[in-house]
């Protein structure tokens, strides 16, 4: 079996988010399995030196925008045993930052169609393409109005993964003609609520849909999560399901991780209390073991629940806890947080910005990790956070739920709450510093924390027999 995956970005080439993580760590699972699977990416300016040297020129040729033909170079890499195919084209691609260009929408029309018009220069001739997000979504379009009737292409398969269904790639219904080339006969299949939707011609061509949890599956049926598309989807459920996303275990291991101060495992956690005493020396908080620390590595902006976290935040200080924040957003959040760690310098500490480095201290150096958000297709950070024995608090929504059950039953994994309510969370929050009161109890979920298997292993296997049914093997 041979699989195309084709994304928008890729670790450790392009990065903006947990696209790249995915994009960087299932194929490598994919290919653990035997399955043959490759990824086709951008070539895009920001790409280091280092990683250029490794790509080799194989061809370049012209590609179809519309009425125009455009350049392209098709570059070959490999990648912790995976091959990765860069394409290029300079006038679209050589720019600061992946997206927000006006262009986006011709940038990766243009991407789309290379992706199928390099088939017959690589040797590999996919029996299913992966595609990721609005960015990918017109190559199934594309396949079955232009590519259908070439014997190269009449029998290859594609799936669509939505990662978040909010960003969908809508433009006006000038693109058809200018940047798309669509047969008129196919235009309906972008043409949703009196624009174009790129999102949608993905879920009406492609063989399957994905979404990155089965609980976002559901949710992205209701208005209320699905930003419009709520009636597309219900009539295509007969194709959608969805299935969790993994972390990459060998990046995220606390016994090997080398970003850490001390290295601990489920066997011998004594190590997460040296990171817990250097995380709090680095901040400058009281070195004591009897408080627990709540860490939050996240985007400060409403939708991850910040507003939530601000309106009882009096509430969560009062108790005997300190507060650890890693993350950068919207100025209401930034100036909330920084002002609380000038009123509660013993008790509030924040780091503005992204810093991975940093984020590897967090994840295990804090006893707790607060992750209330609005909506979360999947999230990677609550189960990054069990990986270090950190027992995360978080929403009963999308992958949160799917990943962190409540440990009132003596059986879960950590702490949740249902309402996207602020005093539900608190409470959340208060059961899970009464919890860490009891040492005994605490090391026992620490434990179970930890044996919990969130590896791309187990949901490359599901991804594995969803690609055998779509091809009836």
């Amino acid at each position: 079996m041979k699989v195309l995956y084709a994304t928008s970005e890729a670790y450790p080439y392009a990065m903006s988010g947990g696209l790249a993580d995915v994009a960087g760590a299932l194929p490598k699972a994919l290919r653990k399995r035997l399955i043959g699977c490759r990824v086709v990416l951008p070539l895009y300016e920001g790409i280091s030196e280092e990683l250029r040297a490794g790509m080799q020129f194989i061809t370049s040729i012209t590609v179809p925008v519309a009425w125009r033909r455009q350049y392209c170079g098709i570059f070959e890499a490999k990648h912790d045993g995976v091959i990765y195919y860069l394409l290029d084209n300079q006038y679209y691609f050589k720019r600061g930052g992946l997206y927000g260009h006006y262009d986006d929408a011709e940038r990766f029309a243009f991407f789309s169609r290379a992706v199928l018009e390099m088939i017959p220069y690589i040797g590999f001739t996919p029996d299913i393409i992966h595609c990721n997000d609005w960015q990918t979504a017109l190559i199934p379009v594309f396949l079955d109005t232009l590519y259908r009737m070439v014997d190269q292409y009449k029998n290859i398969k594609t799936v669509f993964t939505i990662h978040n269904i909010q960003y969908q790639g809508k433009y006006g219904k000038e693109l058809i003609d200018d940047v798309l080339g669509l047969p008129h006969e196919a235009a309906h299949l972008v043409e949703y609520d009196n624009c174009v939707n790129l999102m949608k011609g993905a879920i009406e061509c492609a063989d399957r849909v994905t979404t990155v949890s089965p609980t976002y599956a559901e949710e992205i049926k209701d208005p209320w999560f699905a930003h419009g598309l709520e009636g597309i989807i219900r009539d295509r459920s007969f194709k959608l399901s969805g299935i969790v996303n993994g972390i990459d275990v060998d990046v995220y291991d606390p016994a090997t991780d080398k970003h850490i101060w001390e290295n601990f495992s489920p066997e011998d956690t004594n190590g997460k209390a040296v990171n817990k005493r250097e995380l709090q020396k680095m901040f400058g908080l009281p070195q004591r073991d009897d408080v627990p620390i709540i860490g939050m590595v996240t985007r400060l902006v409403t939708h991850k629940g910040l507003d939530l976290v601000k309106f009882v935040f009096d509430s969560i200080i009062s108790q005997d806890v300190q507060v650890v924040i890693l993350g950068s957003g919207e100025w209401e959040f930034e100036t909330y947080f920084h002002s609380q760690t000038q009123a509660h310098p013993e008790k509030v500490a924040l780091k503005l910005g992204f810093i991975p480095d940093l984020a590897h201290k967090i994840y295990a150096g804090a006893d707790i990790f607060l992750m209330p958000s609005k909506s979360e297709p999947c999230g990677l950070a609550q189960m990054i956070a069990l990986r270090y024995g950190t027992i995360p608090i978080v929403r009963e929504t999308g992958g949160l739920k799917d990943t962190v059950t409540d440990s009132g039953d003596n059986e879960g994994n950590g702490f949740t709450f249902r309402s996207y309510n602020a005093h539900d969370m608190a409470h959340a929050v208060y059961r899970a510093v009464e919890g860490y009161k009891n040492r005994e109890g605490w090391e026992v979920l620490k434990k179970r924390a930890m044996a919990c298997d969130n590896s791309w292993g187990k949901s490359a296997g599901v991804y594995i027999k969803m690609y055998k049914e779509i091809l009836g093997k």
